[in-house]
């Protein structure tokens, strides 16, 4: 007599899903322990510590009360006004302060030291490695937007954000971009001394051509069309209209319009994105020059 075999409760592919959550998992804790690491190096370097949490919330305290936010807006302008202006122009010196230089720096210091080289032999991927040094920064960074935010709002003044999608996919969009950057800025960066010298260049014309440090209408046009194009500018530009909802001719629209405002600026950070990975990968320098 034949007998029939029950049927199997196996679900299909789920050795493949098993696979994959436990990859995830093991990636998850490796960037997990590189993270602790890059935290306790970062606490314990004081130069590093001043440029992540002080110097950019000081430049825009140095700023404001200088008057030169009200200059820049405009003194008719109202208090969110200017609160925005003074938030956007902390993101963006957090940017490349806390994000750029910071890890630029970090970057050479674990080449040189061969940490970059024994991490890459074991267990861990490029872009573990790269994630694990970059989240105590962008940590940082989120950590000055905000303390930053609250401080801003009670000295100066702070509406509502009229877009909190905007703003978080300029802050993280803009993280990313420059976290790359840094990466592919260790190839023209020989120690940690000379990353002073070789990201002040893209450091100043970022932050020059964003919006936020040089009025762009003094600019002309084909340098104001130019500017559009650089990295950090699309940030200002998306945070402004995050923040502030208000239109090129300065009356504020509503919530669905404000996405049709950020198309320009969202599709020049996608494309940084794009650009600043593939710069990352192609030119990342992992070992010492010999």
């Amino acid at each position: 007599m034949t007998t029939l075999a029950p049927a199997s409760t196996r679900t299909p592919g789920a050795p493949s899903t098993q696979r994959s959550a436990s990859a995830l998992t093991g990636s998850l804790r490796r960037i997990r322990s590189l993270v602790r690491a890059e935290t306790t190096l970062l606490l314990r370097n004081r130069t590093a510590l001043f440029n992540g949490v002080l110097l950019a919330p000081a430049m825009v305290a140095f700023l404001h009360f200088s008057g030169a936010f009200e200059a820049f807006v405009g003194d008719d302008a109202g208090a969110s006004i200017i609160g925005a202006f003074a938030l956007t122009s902390l993101i963006c010196f957090a940017l490349m302060f806390v994000v750029y230089y910071n890890l630029a720096s970090a970057y050479v210091a674990r080449r040189e030291e061969l940490v970059l080289k024994r991490l890459r032999t074991g267990q861990c991927s490029d872009a573990e490695i790269l994630a694990g040094a970059a989240t105590p920064a962008v940590a940082t960074m989120l950590g000055q937007l905000v303390l930053g935010g609250a401080a801003i709002a009670l000295w100066i003044g702070l509406d509502a954000p009229a877009n909190v999608l905007l703003l978080l996919v300029a802050v993280l969009g803009g993280a990313f971009v420059f976290a790359a950057l840094a990466a592919a800025s260790t190839a023209f960066t020989r120690t940690v001394e000379t990353a002073q010298l070789s990201t002040l260049p893209i450091m100043a014309l970022a932050l020059l051509l964003s919006g936020t440090t040089l009025p762009l209408t003094m600019l002309p046009e084909r340098v104001q069309t130019l500017a559009e194009l650089t990295p950090l500018h699309p940030v200002a530009e998306l945070l402004t209209i995050g923040l502030t909802g208000l239109g090129p001719d300065g009356v504020a629209v509503g919530f669905g319009e404000t996405f049709a405002l950020a198309a320009q600026p969202l599709a020049v950070l996608a494309a940084w994105c794009v650009l600043g990975a593939w710069l990352a990968t192609r030119y990342m320098r992992w070992e010492p020059r010999r």
